[in-house]
């Protein structure tokens, strides 16, 4: 694929596990607002918006498998849904993809990421996910995969996915996200 790739100089000086990210819009205060209603909200519409937005670059990958950014049972529980997953449904519906639901579980409940920074992050992504043992994990081998997720804020859930993709095979991972966080502080 020829694609010219913009690289940060965070990026260059400690490179993440991913091959970029292909983010619809930048986070602020609308992004924010979109994501936090669908997540918590309820307003499973949003899904479909926002994946008409993200449709280009998922476009740019044709033969890629989309999987989503698990949540662990527990919140998958109490919330109902997976945001992530509803967004790479749409995005399958709308480009003929194939999504791969199930392939990544997330094996232990996590605290919410919201105000944590980079180390912390890292530090509470680090081992929590895994492949589910009911998927077909010869799959990855070779192929490019999309990591659908709603924000890209620090890189510390997407690298966690990442690195467990690529130690099975996958040729390339790219983050595919509604939102981009792009300053060095952020909140949630």
């Amino acid at each position: 694929m020829d694609q010219a790739w913009l690289i940060c100089g965070p990026c260059i000086a400690n490179p993440p596990a991913h091959d970029g990210v292909l983010a619809a819009v930048a986070y602020g205060d609308i992004a924010r607002r979109v994501a936090l209603r669908l997540k918590y909200g309820r307003k499973l519409g949003l899904a479909s918006v926002m994946a008409g937005l993200m449709r280009r670059h998922a476009a740019a990958f044709p033969d890629a498998m989309l999987a989503p950014v698990p949540l662990h049972w527990s919140r998958l529980w109490h919330r109902g849904f997976n945001q992530s997953l509803q967004i790479a449904r749409s995005i399958a519906g709308q480009t003929g993809q194939k999504l791969h639901a199930n392939l990544l579980v997330r094996v232990r409940r996590t605290q919410s990421l919201g105000g944590l920074g980079k180390a912390a992050r890292a530090r509470e992504v680090r081992g929590v996910f895994a492949f589910n043992t009911k998927a077909d994990v010869a799959d990855v081998r070779g192929q490019d995969v999309l990591l659908v997720d709603d924000i890209y804020t620090t890189g510390a859930t997407a690298n966690a996915c990442a690195r467990l993709l690529k130690r099975k095979g996958a040729r390339s991972v790219h983050i595919l996200c509604w939102a981009r966080v792009l300053q060095d502080g952020f909140e949630h």
